[in-house]
């Protein structure tokens, strides 16, 4: 992840990448994020745990493997709502939706469909892995074997 701080130095990263014929993806830097993101876990149609992720000081990524901080978090009706529609438009019954607070509202900054368990279940103290269990053994279609009897 490279962050590019005016336009020009954009258009020269894209530029270098394009050379090299790599596959990137470009994404607009929201500012008022403050290298925080939120990681709403959906399962289902309800978010069922999230968590504020803090970038370290002078880092814009806020992933916990690069010495993010993980916080327990109250989300908005209007973030909830984006979460569980970002999980459905993905086809994800258990998701981890990445969330950015902007000024214009909360905007998916990621959808995951394999979300780390552990920094979640710390920061908020569920178990999620049993909800996610929960949830199959709930929804999972029952296997009927048929036999035939001889005769």
């Amino acid at each position: 992840m490279v962050l590019a701080e005016t336009r020009k130095a954009a258009e020269s990263v894209i530029e270098a990448f394009m050379g090299l014929k790599a596959n990137i993806m470009v994404q607009e830097y929201i500012k008022e994020a403050g290298g925080a993101d939120i990681r709403c876990f959906v399962i289902g149609d309800r978010v069922i745990a999230a968590m504020k992720r803090q970038a370290q000081e002078g880092e814009f990524r806020s992933n916990l493997h690069r010495g993010g901080s993980a916080s327990l978090v109250r989300i908005t009706p209007e973030e909830r709502k984006t979460a569980v529609a970002a999980a459905k438009a993905m086809g994800l019954n258990v998701a981890g939706v990445d969330l950015l607070r902007s000024e214009r509202g909360p905007l998916v900054m990621e959808v995951n469909s394999s979300p780390g368990l552990e920094g979640i279940e710390v920061a908020t103290g569920k178990d999620i892995a049993s909800m996610i269990i929960q949830f199959i053994e709930k929804n999972a279609k029952e296997k009927r074997t048929r036999t035939r009897g001889k005769g």
